[in-house]
């Protein structure tokens, strides 16, 4: 391709001083300061820093099929969720508990799980960066992952999401209390059976009793349903009990107070 000076001299210097150089891949455009562009979106994200995930699916399609998939997506943020993965980990024996194989090496997360939620067309993950690049190889093994699934499963080709994931880092604990609300309670509470959010609002006893039920989601960890996808976290500190949670949840929804923290 070619492009004048300038933006040659802005390529290399984008290639010398970035982290992730290898994840940087230049376009030809029609105009020519326009031709750098950021193939794959990697965020800096420092250690400790927590994150707000959202991954898409490719033009508005559905990310899963069936209940299997659905089933699937769930064990595999505690798969993935490794230095080591074996290509056989979705052949183990689905039960209750998620187990690893004896002969698998020591359990060496790349992220923190807080709190997810699966959506018909697109994800919700609220992950804490705990090495550098974890939450970058983790969201490739997830996505990966998927994409293959899919593809073989229902004769298709090519990814099944929209680009990369958007993310938004959490500067506060007010904002991370918000966001936990945002991907686990709004979110499920729009697929209430009985007239989505709108209703769940109005109803938020029902709708919470059905929503702790909706087994593609985290919000059963903070009611008390313990789940291994996700960890210890400062989340449960700051929400110590089950009502704790509850409650939050209860003045979010009612107050509309998701609106802090939109996300999309």
């Amino acid at each position: 391709m070619q492009v004048c000076s300038v933006c040659a001299d802005f390529c290399i210097s984008i290639f010398r001083y970035s982290k992730y150089p290898q994840l940087i891949q230049i376009q030809q455009s029609d105009c020519c300061i326009s031709a750098i562009i950021f193939i794959v979106r990697v965020e800096p994200f420092s250690i400790d820093s927590y994150v707000h995930i959202v991954k898409r699916g490719a033009r508005g399609m559905p990310i899963t099929g069936d209940e299997f998939d659905r089933q699937r997506f769930v064990r595999l943020l505690f798969y993935m969720n490794d230095e080591y993965v074996d290509d056989n980990w979705d052949r183990i024996k689905v039960t209750k508990n998620l187990t690893r194989q004896n002969s698998w090496p020591q359990r060496k997360p790349l992220v923190q799980v807080l709190a997810f939620t699966l959506m018909p067309n697109h994800m919700h993950l609220l992950l804490r960066e705990i090495r550098d690049g974890g939450v970058s190889a983790f969201m490739q093994k997830v996505g990966q992952s998927m994409t293959n699934h899919y593809n073989e499963k229902y004769a298709e080709h090519g990814s099944i999401f929209q680009g990369s994931y958007k993310s938004r880092t959490i500067e506060t604990d007010e904002y991370l209390r918000y966001a936990s609300a945002y991907i686990m309670v709004k979110n499920v509470f729009e697929l209430y059976p009985r007239g989505g959010l709108q209703t769940a609002a109005k109803h938020f006893e029902d709708a919470w009793k059905w929503g702790i039920t909706y087994p593609f989601s985290s919000l059963a960890h903070y009611a008390g349903i313990r789940t291994l996808v996700v960890d210890d976290n400062v989340l449960e500190e700051i929400f110590p009990t089950a009502r704790a949670y509850k409650s939050f949840a209860r003045d979010v929804i009612e107050g509309g107070k998701w609106s802090q923290t939109e996300f999309e």
